[in-house]
């Protein structure tokens, strides 16, 4: 009997310990550019989305705030002349390419699994070549309406993490 109270104890303190390295991300869509960005909780306060147009906040996955075993960073870079936003997966693109690309202001993000596992669902980046705008969709997204309004060329990029012990 010990040794199973030992090991709830275990488990509970492994998982507020997960939970504690978690961070919630979210797709926003800025309305008068028309182009979305992908966002960490916290990453920029949403009073301040909401006065540069962002609205339709989309909770897609949780994060983890920290490096680990089997994980990826991942960066937000943004490109002034059209606006947009994309969060790249480190070694996705070179930061050449990217600045190539008219990408600037790196900025790290999260962290992201990089294998399937039972609580895992696959992160893509859609694009839209006639906005050069950029989304991040689940794989359980609504793609219709993305491919509806000319997003293509979807790629892989990492997974996300679903975990209803702590999506309150």
């Amino acid at each position: 009997m010990a040794f199973f109270a030992v090991c709830m104890i275990s488990d509970s303190a492994q998982a507020q310990m997960d939970q504690a390295d978690m961070v919630r991300v979210y797709r926003w869509l800025n309305v008068k550019d028309n182009n979305y960005v992908t966002l960490a909780e916290g990453e920029i306060q949403e009073g301040q989305l909401l006065q540069w147009k962002y609205k339709d906040k989309t909770f897609m996955f949780f994060a983890y705030k920290t490096p680990g075993p089997d994980r990826v960073a991942v960066y937000r870079w943004t490109n002034p002349l059209t606006s947009d936003q994309i969060s790249v997966a480190e070694d996705e693109y070179t930061d050449a390419d990217m600045q190539q690309k008219g990408y600037t202001l790196k900025s790290l993000q999260f962290y992201a699994p990089i294998r399937r596992d039972k609580n895992h669902l696959a992160i893509y980046n859609w694009y839209r070549s006639k906005t050069k705008d950029w989304v991040t969709i689940p794989e359980f997204g609504d793609t219709d309406k993305y491919i509806d309004k000319g997003y293509k060329m979807k790629t892989f990029q990492y997974y996300g993490i679903i975990r209803s012990d702590i999506e309150q």
